[in-house]
């Protein structure tokens, strides 16, 4: 089943309709650093137009976050206990973690 919540980001209502999973791990995500549903929208859309990214399917990006979280949690690359904050976790080191994983699957061709 899916929901459509509605929340505040630069002064504008925007909605985001997404399935109930999507927005449990979202939840689970925002309170690992005391975030609500809306800041943590707010950042991750702010994070991505920082970074260069076409956010034009806002919806689409949030359910690939949803899934790379709970990928990276399986994996082992970030920790699953909720006590520890996911705002201590540095990226690099998970990216880079994940560039020696990959060249290990898919060595280059000599």
């Amino acid at each position: 089943m899916s929901h459509t919540k509605s929340f505040r980001m630069d002064g504008m209502v925007t909605s985001v309709r997404l399935e109930d999973m999507f927005w449990r791990v979202l939840e689970t995500i925002g309170e690992r650093d005391d975030l609500s549903i809306p800041q943590l929208l707010h950042g991750l859309y702010n994070e991505s137009l920082d970074a260069g990214h076409d956010v034009g399917n806002f919806t689409s990006f949030l359910r690939v976050c949803c899934l790379r979280f709970l990928d990276l949690q399986l994996r082992g690359l970030i920790p699953r206990e909720p006590h520890i904050k996911l705002s201590q976790v540095l990226a690099e080191d998970v990216l880079k973690i994940e560039a020696v994983q990959r060249q290990n699957i898919f060595p280059k061709l000599q």
